[in-house]
Formats: C-alpha cells, structure tokens, sequence
C-alpha cells in the first residue's frame, strides 16, 4: 500500500506544481508523432487537466496498485514499467494528432485488463478471484476505448489496455 500511496501521491504533487508554475505542465504530455512528444511517454500518466480529472484517476489508480502490489507473482515494478512505456509509446503512435494526451487513465485501463487476464493465465484462486472483483468493479470502463469525440483519449484507454494484455501474455501466457 506504501508504494501506491506513493505514487498516487506523486500526481497530487505535479498538480501542485502545476498550479504554481508559470509554464502549464500539461504541455508535457504525449503530443502524437513528434519528437517533443516523446517525453509525454514518461510525464503525460503524472500530469490531470484539473482535480476533478486527477480525482476521477487517483482512487482506481489508488486500489488497482495495491492489488497488483500485492501479488510479487504479478512481478508488480516491471508490469507497472512495461504498461506505462507501452501505453504511451501506443498513444503516441495512434493518437489524434494536433492534440495534447495526459492522465493516468491509459495506466489504470492497462492494471484492468492486466489483472482480468492474468487471473485468466495464472489460474490460482487468489488470481481468478482479484481478476472477477476487477472485472465487476471496473468491467464497464471498457466502453471508453471506443473512438468518441471530445477531449476524452479512447487512444490512450485502448492503448493502455492492448498494453496491459501484452503484459500479462508476456509475464504468464
């Protein structure tokens, strides 16, 4: 829990540094096939338009780290690296140009998907049954890696949750 609050905490502070910088910190998030937006693959998950945005992310983020902290199994740093590098670098490829990509959604959607299908993979009790609580509590964002208008990035939900299949086919498939 430690290692969650931590880094739920983190986007709380760059949100602090972004009220009180003069440069908005949102213009380091994943700007789609340009050489400036690459540092968006590391930053954009840290960075929230505003608090309602940060809010709506930090709770999930919050209990999806815990559970996937909570099993070494999970083999919890490196799945949390390749989802966060993977769900960028797949924004950055596919998504609308023109447009800025922040939040740390695409992480959230990857730590879904990362533990339905590894509760599929690993089939042991503890994993099926964290997978079904998943599933119910957080089955319906699924909707939102469809293409729809407005500022939402079904880009980077979708890229987040083909990451967190790589991921889990890479660690128990």
């Amino acid at each position: 829990m430690e290692i969650s609050a931590w880094l739920v905490g983190t986007l709380f502070i760059f949100k602090l540094l972004d009220w009180l910088s003069a440069v908005p910190l949102n213009r380091f998030g994943i700007e789609p096939r340009t050489l400036p937006g690459l540092v968006g693959i590391l930053l954009s998950p840290l960075l929230h338009l505003n608090t309602a945005h940060l809010l709506a992310n930090a709770a999930p983020l919050f209990v999806l780290l815990i559970l996937l902290f909570a099993n070494p199994r999970y083999h919890p740093e490196q799945t949390l690296a390749v989802i966060w590098i993977a769900s960028g670098f797949g924004t950055w490829l596919i998504g609308r140009g023109g447009s800025i990509h922040i939040g740390a959604s695409s992480i959230i959607y990857g730590l879904v998907v990362y533990l339905i299908a590894a509760g599929w993979w690993m089939r042991s009790w503890r994993s099926i049954l964290v997978a079904a609580a998943v599933l119910i509590f957080y089955g319906g964002i699924f909707y939102g890696i469809l293409p729809q208008r407005g500022h939402v990035s079904w880009e980077g939900h979708l890229a987040g949750a083909i990451a967190g299949w790589w991921a889990a086919h890479k660690n128990h498939a």
